[in-house]
């Protein structure tokens, strides 16, 4: 009888146990199980500046590796937060507008911690009134250049004529510094709410010699943002607009109730119809 009671005590108790024990918690957390971000991931280290960036590549569907078809290829930076919300935007934008199938790719910098996130150097040019330990807008750019892009183009199948660049706040500021640095470097440029500094004069700059005729640039503008983003805006657009060397055509998008941030799904919608109106309704199977 003893022997029976403990029997049952040790079942009950771990029955117990199992009731109540947390699962486990895996290793990795995979993407496979979220369609609209599967893809890829890898890291690559700068050798520009030492630091690792994280990089993660959402695939169009029915992406082949063996096919023959190449995608355009969007490049999110702040890939961190923009990343999961553009590479999901992307596909409804394929399914509702016919927007051309990317290959979207988020650079991460693997958290908001100032002493991980260092955004504020890669996207800010050096000039009078840039911060010391910033101005590494030409490092980050070189690492795009020499060495993103072209482990992107050997990795996946992308069409290196049509690359994206999107940046949002100083990131904005970096697309339009980099358009003026390196025209040819992308096809398309998105800069939403641009912060109007440091160095803002390099931002109206001549431009470097450039090859191609069929670049563009789209500044995407919050109305409720701050009035000196919305206002540098619409200067840099107009200006451009009427200068005869724009290496680009440039368009400003308005958003009448846009914020500084939380707007980013409306104004990538619009200037992604912008860049592809040509291509829409066009696309290969």
């Amino acid at each position: 009888m003893t022997g029976r009671c403990g029997s049952l005590l040790l079942l009950v108790s771990l029955l117990c146990g199992c009731a109540t024990a947390p699962p486990a918690t895996p290793a990795g957390v995979p993407l496979d199980y979220l369609p609209a971000l599967k893809g890829g991931y890898f890291p690559l280290v700068s050798h520009f500046s030492g630091r690792v960036h994280h990089v993660y590549v959402r695939l169009p569907e029915g992406y082949d590796a063996a096919a023959e078809r190449t995608y355009p290829v969007v490049y999110a930076l702040d890939g961190d937060i923009l990343f999961p919300l553009l590479a999901s935007t992307h596909l409804l934008l394929h399914y509702d507008e016919d927007l051309p199938e990317a290959i979207v790719v988020g650079i991460a910098y693997g958290g908001f911690d100032p002493a991980i996130n260092k955004r504020n150097i890669d996207f800010t040019a050096r000039g009078a009134d840039t911060l010391p330990g910033e101005g590494g807008a030409e490092a980050f750019m070189r690492f795009l250049d020499e060495q993103l892009l072209p482990e992107v183009e050997r990795r996946y199948r992308a069409d290196a004529t049509r690359r994206v660049l999107v940046g949002q706040s100083r990131g904005g500021y970096f697309v339009l510094w980099s358009a003026l640095r390196d025209p040819d470097l992308f096809w398309g440029r998105i800069a939403r709410n641009p912060s109007p500094g440091p160095a803002r004069e390099s931002l109206f700059a001549a431009p470097a010699a450039h090859r191609r005729d069929d670049l563009g640039v789209v500044v995407a503008s919050g109305a409720r943002d701050t009035a000196p983003r919305v206002q540098h805006a619409r200067d840099w657009t107009q200006s451009w607009a009427q200068r005869d060397d724009a290496p680009w055509r440039v368009q400003l998008v308005v958003l009448p109730e846009g914020t500084h941030a939380a707007s980013i799904g409306e104004a990538y919608r619009q200037s992604m119809l912008w860049l592809f109106r040509d291509a829409i309704g066009h696309e290969s199977p």
